[in-house]
């Protein structure tokens, strides 16, 4: 009987630790996602057309918000929303223009890569690459959107519906 709960005791160890092991890992690898090395701005085909992104593929968006190079999105913003930070000078994959690849302090002393001035960040719900599920979004007071290579915003053209022009009479010959 002793023996029996001494072993159920080490089996019960044994699984807290692997748990624990495993939660660890999995944090370590979150945090390393959030910090790269040295990061790359790249261009990828989405259902925006072409637009930057990080090398993970993962689209990258500016904060209307953001002013003269320098972020305003922190705290809970940035969870929502995280940098693309770079512990590195950042790199210029094809097609981006390297002499718009820049980097900015953030408030917490991380150095955040830049284009064309504007702070780069990505999307928590932007699960996989090339999802674009934060353009237009409105959140923490303005606007977010995807970037050109050009570093300009990308703006998602409004739905269109086509609907027949309404029938007038006009008793002008011309219009």
């Amino acid at each position: 009987m002793k023996e029996l709960r001494l072993r159920r005791m080490v089996i019960l160890l044994t699984i807290t630790a692997a748990l624990g092991a495993i939660g660890f890992l999995v944090a370590g690898s979150a945090a390393r996602s959030a910090i790269q090395t040295n990061a790359t701005v790249s261009l990828r085909k989405t259902t925006l057309g072409m637009i930057l992104v990080s090398s993970r593929g993962r689209t990258l968006y500016l904060f209307a918000k953001d002013k003269n190079g320098k972020s305003s999105c922190t705290t809970s913003c940035a969870k929502y929303w995280p940098p693309l930070v770079s512990q590195g000078k950042p790199t210029a994959g094809p097609g981006v223009k390297a002499s718009l690849v820049g980097q900015t302090k953030r408030s917490d002393g991380s150095m955040q890569v830049t284009y064309n001035r504007h702070p780069l960040y990505t999307f928590a719900l932007d699960t996989q690459a090339g999802q674009v599920n934060g353009e237009g979004s409105s959140n923490f007071g303005a606007k977010w959107y995807a970037l050109s290579a050009t570093g300009t915003a990308v703006v998602k053209a409004p739905a269109t519906t086509t609907t027949p022009p309404a029938t007038t009479t006009n008793p002008y010959p011309y219009p």
